[in-house]
């Protein structure tokens, strides 16, 4: 019962994109008052000036502080899931062998009621350590879409300041501009705002 890595989630920028519209542009630009904190024209250093921008949304969200606080704290979650299950697994074991051990000196019917007491307990085990796990894949979920929203304010603000109209998937352009990747500053500029993101305690407005 070896803890599974937790799915990634490509689509979640997409997704959020997608129901904003397309095009971020005729959006209002909430970032800069939202977050009191803002990036005027006369200090765009490093701005590229382009008409469509891409980024790597997982990318985005692996390099961030916020992204790598929560990868941290679902690694701890799972390696204490996975430490939990090899207890449970062991002493399922050894219980298994101590029932296989008297099966010869009991009543066939006695062993066969235990036999399925004993499967049962196994299967309501199992069901309540994927149940653990699943519980800690959707904290993982949750917590991207909270950075995702709360990133949103600010690629809105990039496509302000450089004239773009869109910011697409950098892994579904056939072809484009190196210059036009604003990956690794829309990371700088998350995490100046939003930091680690523990403040935001799940609570970011939808």
């Amino acid at each position: 019962m070896n803890v599974r890595a937790m799915p990634c989630c490509h689509g979640v920028l997409a997704g959020m994109l997608a129901l904003f519209g397309v095009l971020l542009a005729p959006i209002q630009t909430v970032g800069q008052e939202a977050f009191g904190f803002s990036f005027g024209r006369e200090t765009q250093l490093g701005v590229p000036q382009s008409s469509i921008l891409t980024i790597q949304p997982e990318r985005l969200f692996s390099d961030s502080a916020f992204g790598r606080r929560v990868t941290l704290e679902i690694e701890a979650e799972g390696a204490v899931l996975t430490a939990e299950n090899r207890r449970i697994e062991a002493v399922l074991r050894a219980e298994e062998q101590s029932l296989s051990d008297r099966r010869t000196s009991m009543d066939p019917a006695a062993f066969r009621a235990l036999a399925d007491a004993f499967d049962e307990k196994v299967q309501e085990t199992r069901q309540l350590q994927e149940e653990k796990l699943r519980d800690i894949n959707a904290v993982g979920e949750a917590a991207r879409r909270d950075f995702f929203t709360a990133s949103l304010p600010l690629l809105q603000q990039l496509l302000g300041e450089t004239g773009a109209g869109a910011i697409l998937d950098q892994s579904s352009v056939f072809l484009s501009s190196d210059a036009a990747d604003v990956t690794d500053l829309a990371i700088s500029r998350i995490d100046a705002v939003l930091g680690d993101g523990a403040q935001l305690n799940g609570n970011v407005q939808q």
